[in-house]
């Protein structure tokens, strides 16, 4: 039982998730297996890059970048494929580590890449040789899944079994850059010997394609969906892959048909499961993944049945879009809750291109002003994914002609994922959230906030640190990046809140007249906390952040407490006030003497993907209530300086 409920934990199956899932289908609505085998553009002819041998087309198509990819592919020359052992794949099951498998893995997928993209750019046969073993590096490999992932076989293991293939997220994507490969230079690989591109058919046909049609089991598919199931950016990122490797590599239209009909009925589990409101519970760094990855799939789908099966009209994926120009605060920082993290450069090129297929002004005009803020222009580098790359270099130019400006709304409200952002003229920046404890990539943080000032953190959610077992294992919650305890929430009578979809906010109110936001905490916390009720009322002024908390508790045992995480350096010489600096940005919050005491524990940060965004430590301000009171009001006033 214990190793069933740790799998689960893992690929972030709950037993019971509370969201607005609706039968909503929209592509199965649109066609049908026997109606696609008339829309299908087979053949490849829906294929809008040049031919391999068009080298004024690829001159035009990498442009100003051509001799980038062509150096790139020149350091890949002499490289030596880098073999992945029996213990590098165990060794994510004895310490947890990832990285010991992935850094190899990576390293010789882009390497691929880059040989790939090298050849197209020159065109002059000079990495066919390199790019051939590349190739048959990777057929040679028992399985392209990463070890965290590889544990989709029926024995829960992380060793490949090579009698079972698994289609994940790196394995789909390797699948889909060989076909690409298979398709660009078959002929060119066969000077070399046809085997090798028999073999890469063979492997994309037995690992990807006849996976996919025999199987129903990997919990992305959705295909034995039940409610409260989870689907998140796995969905329409493995589903992109496999319909890239079919309608490269097959021709036969009633396989075919029956191959890209399931592809639909799998991505509609995720768009059925999306809320109607569009915001990506996993976050914006999770975006490119999740609505971005939906996107890309979307518009294959468009472009494989001559533009006849489109959903871009429909307002959920437009809205599903703006999610991640609402969410960017400014200056490199975004709203980052979940496992998120608080920095990020967002894709222009590719919100330009989801935005001009939705039609959205604001998406199109947020990728300019982006675009417009890049130190130079960069060459598209999406390692395994060359459809995005592609993509990228086609609609490159079209997107530094755009000229709209842009500007965020003042106020953004998501009533159905409960995450509500607000600006003041006064340069103040707040993001809050209800939702419950089993979203997707979850922590336990109902109810916290986040507070910038002039597009600068201050009051904070730290994020996730560097991805172990550990992170999607059954010991998630002893990781304090996870707990509430260091998010900006309460302690309340000395519990913090607990894993589980019934942990939740409940009524829930924004009103944007007045900028505020309420909802009552009482659920996400767990029964032995004895609580009647609490519930916290957040309002943003122009240049001043009040927080309220109304409570009543049945049997008050310990002094309730209340967290706030910073990265700014603190001063709480002066008592009743707290006294916060970062980068030039001043903030204060107040309380009151009389009720609380203070204090400042500092958090040491020895994770690289923590400190390359705040730093070498982190700082949890914690206000303990000089009492244990059976009902009380708190009251805290964070202002700008």
């Amino acid at each position: 039982m214990k190793k069933l409920l740790f799998s689960l934990i893992i690929y972030f199956l709950p037993v019971c998730t509370l969201f607005a899932y609706t039968e909503k289908n929209l592509l199965q609505r649109k066609t049908s297996e026997e109606r696609l085998k008339e829309l299908l553009v087979l053949h490849q002819q829906w294929v809008a890059y040049p031919d391999y041998t068009d080298r004024q087309g690829w001159d035009a198509l990498f442009g100003e970048f051509k001799d980038v990819y062509i150096r790139r592919g020149e350091k890949a020359l002499e490289y030596r494929w880098q073999v992945i052992q029996a213990m590098d794949y165990i060794e994510y099951e004895r310490s947890g580590s990832r990285k010991i498998m992935e850094n190899p893995y990576n390293e010789n997928a882009q390497t691929l890449t880059d040989l790939f993209l090298a050849e197209l750019a020159e065109g002059k046969g000079r990495f066919i040789e390199p790019l051939a073993n590349g190739v048959f590096y990777f057929c040679e490999m028992t399985s392209w899944a990463l070890s965290a992932h590889v544990r989709l076989q029926h024995d829960n293991r992380t060793l490949p079994n090579h009698g079972e293939h698994v289609i994940a997220l790196a394995s789909g994507e390797v699948g889909a850059e060989l076909s690409w490969i298979h398709y660009f230079f078959r002929d060119e690989l066969d000077k070399i010997n046809p085997v090798i591109s028999q073999r890469v058919r063979d492997e994309v046909e037995k690992r990807i394609l006849k996976t996919y049609l025999e199987t129903d089991h990997f919990w992305w598919m959705a295909m034995n969906y039940k409610p409260g199931d989870m689907v998140n950016n796995w969905n329409p990122w493995c589903n992109f892959s496999v319909l890239q490797c079919f309608m490269l590599l097959e021709n036969d239209t009633d396989r075919l048909a029956k191959a890209v009909y399931k592809t639909i009925r799998s991505v509609d589990h995720f768009i059925n499961y999306s809320k109607a409101d569009g915001a990506c519970e996993e976050g914006p760094s999770y975006w490119g993944h999740a609505a971005g990855k939906l996107y890309d799939y979307l518009q294959l789908l468009c472009d494989v049945t001559g533009g006849q099966l489109s959903l871009f009209e429909d307002p959920l994926i437009r809205r599903l879009g703006e999610y991640i120009s609402r969410s960017y605060v400014g200056n490199g920082w975004v709203v980052n809750f979940a496992d998120a993290t608080a920095r990020l450069e967002p894709d222009a090129d590719l919100i330009y291109r989801y935005g001009k297929a939705v039609n959205s002004t604001e998406m199109m005009a947020f990728s300019a002003f982006l675009r417009k803020n890049e130190q130079a222009p960069q060459a598209p580098n999406n390692r395994r994914d060359v459809y995005r790359t592609f993509e990228t270099l086609r609609f490159h130019h079209a997107l530094s002609t755009v000229t709209l400006p842009y500007s965020a709304p003042a106020t953004t409200w998501y009533p159905e994922t409960q995450f509500c952002y607000m600006r003041t003229r006064g340069g103040l920046f707040f993001a809050g959230k209800g939702g419950h404890n089993n979203e997707s990539h979850n922590h336990n943080d109902v109810g916290t906030f986040s507070l910038y000032i002039d597009e600068t953190p201050v009051l904070i959610d730290a994020g996730v640190g560097t991805y172990t077992r550990q992170t999607f294992g059954d010991e998630r919650y002893t990781i304090w990046t996870m707990q509430s305890l260091f998010h900006n929430l309460p302690e309340i009578n000395g519990t913090q809140q607990a894993f589980g979809a019934k942990y939740k906010a409940e009524q829930m109110k924004f009103t944007p007249a007045n900028r505020t936001l309420s909802l009552e905490l009482k659920q996400a916390y767990p029964q032995e906390t004895s609580i009647h009720s609490w519930n916290r009322t957040y309002r943003l002024r122009d240049k001043q952040l009040e927080i309220n908390d109304r409570f009543s508790l049945k049997s008050p045992e310990k002094r309730n407490k209340l967290h706030f995480l910073t990265w700014a350096r603190v001063d709480r010489s002066i008592e009743g006030q707290i006294d916060m600096e970062v980068q030039g940005k001043k903030a204060r919050l107040s309380y009151d003497r009389n009720i609380f005491t203070s204090s400042v524990e500092t958090i040491t940060l020895t994770d690289p993907r923590l400190s390359n965004v705040w730093g070498k430590e982190l700082y949890r301000i914690t206000l303990e209530a000089k009492e244990l009171s059976l009902s009380g009001h708190y009251r805290i006033v964070i202002s700008r300086e």
